[in-house]
C-alpha cells in the first residue's frame, strides 16, 4: 500500500518477525495501516492473524523488526546501529492509543458493567469519576445496553458481555481498535447484533480499525482491505468487492470456498 509524501499511517510493520521456539509465525512482515482505514485480515487458524493483534497490543514481543504507530515506535528503535527495546513507560503511553477487543470477553466478574467500562478512563487517562461516568452511559447507549449499568457481566449472556466488552475499549477514545474474533465464542443468533454496532462504529467514526474475523460478509462490509495471510505472510490483498469477487491467488481462491 503506497502512502503520499508526508502521510504518517496508523501502524507499520517494518520487517516484523515473531517466533515462538523454533516456529516462525510471522515472517518478515511489512503493511502499513493508513489513518481511518479498516483492515480485515482473514485466513486459515494458525496463520498469524490474531499474533498481529497481540503484537501491536504489546501483549507479545517482536522477535525481530519494528511496529509503529503514528510514526512512533512501539517497543523498539534502532539506536546508533543497534535493536533496542523501549522502556515500559514510553509502551504504556503508546498502549493508551489502541483498544482492543477480544475473542474472551474478559470483564472484570466483581465489578458491575459500569465500573467495568470506567476503571481504565480513571485509572489510565486521569478523567474524573463523573466524566468516565457520563461517556460510560453514552456508550451503553450507543451498544443498546442503557439499563444494565450496575448489572454484574454474570448475569449477562455472551452478546451483552460482547457489547460491554466494545463499550469498554471506546471508552479509552483509542485512535486504533483491534477486534480479534469478536463473534468466535457467540451464540449464532446474537452475532447479528455485535458486529451491527461494530458496523455502526465503523460508519460514524474515524478510528482506525484491524480486524481478525472468520465473518466474511462482516469483513465486505467493514473493510475497505482486505488482506489473506498464509504461514504467517500477506498472499494477496486488495479492496473488498474486488477481493472476495475475484481473487487472484489459488490459496485465496481455496480458502474463501472452504468459508464462503
Amino acid at each position: 500500500m503506497e502512502l503520499a509524501d508526508g502521510d504518517v499511517p496508523a501502524i507499520r510493520f517494518d520487517r516484523v518477525t515473531k517466533r515462538f521456539g523454533d516456529h516462525t509465525v510471522l515472517d518478515q512482515l511489512d503493511f502499513v495501516v493508513r489513518k481511518g482505514d479498516r483492515v480485515t485480515l482473514i485466513g486459515p487458524s494458525g496463520s498469524g492473524k490474531t499474533t498481529i493483534l497481540r503484537l501491536v497490543m504489546t501483549l507479545e514481543e517482536l522477535t525481530d523488526g519494528y511496529i509503529f504507530v503514528d510514526g512512533q515506535a512501539l517497543t523498539h528503535e534502532l539506536r546508533g546501529g543497534k535493536r533496542v527495546a523501549l522502556k515500559e513507560k514510553h509502551r504504556n503511553e503508546m498502549r493508551k492509543r489502541i483498544g482492543m477487543v477480544f475473542q474472551q470477553f474478559n470483564l472484570f466478574p466483581n465489578m458491575t458493567v459500569l465500573e467495568n467500562i470506567i476503571e481504565a478512563p480513571v485509572h489510565v487517562l486521569g478523567q474524573s469519576k463523573d466524566e468516565a461516568k457520563k461517556h460510560a452511559h453514552e456508550l451503553l447507549e450507543q451498544v443498546g445496553l442503557p439499563d444494565k449499568a450496575d448489572a454484574h457481566p454474570s448475569s449477562l449472556s455472551g452478546g451483552q458481555q460482547q457489547r460491554v466488552a466494545i463499550a469498554r475499549a471506546l471508552a479509552m477514545e483509542p485512535e486504533i481498535l483491534l477486534l480479534d474474533e469478536v463473534t468466535s465464542a457467540l451464540d449464532p443468533e446474537v452475532v447479528g447484533e455485535v458486529l451491527n454496532i461494530l458496523r455502526e462504529v465503523a460508519r460514524t467514526t474515524d478510528v482506525t480499525m484491524l480486524i481478525v474475523t472468520h465473518e466474511m460478509q462482516f469483513a465486505r462490509d467493514v473493510s475497505n482491505r482486505v488482506l489473506m495471510f498464509d504461514k504467517g505472510r500477506i498472499v494477496e490483498e486488495g479492496a473488498p468487492d474486488e477481493f472476495f469477487a475475484n481473487p487472484q491467488e489459488q490459496r485465496t481462491r481455496d480458502f474463501l470456498s472452504a468459508v464462503l
